[in-house]
């Protein structure tokens, strides 16, 4: 199936049907980031991101809400 394809049967979803063609491609996109994430972490690829922000903290040049 195509891009194409695929955009052609979502304009011909009925609205209940759009509803909760919305809903479940939000869930599955949120569920892709969340995976995304958890596989960058493990692999350390947010790791100087977190040290930097440590050290923003460490250095007051944050705030605490």
């Amino acid at each position: 199936m195509s891009l194409k394809d695929i955009e052609t049967a979502i304009e011909n979803l009925s609205p209940n049907d759009f509803a909760a063609f919305r809903h479940w491609f939000a869930e599955y996109d949120s569920r892709q980031w969340d995976e995304q994430i958890e596989r960058d972490a493990a692999e350390g690829r947010l790791d100087s991101l977190a040290e930097e922000a440590l050290k923003d903290f460490r250095e007051g040049r944050c705030t605490e809400l």
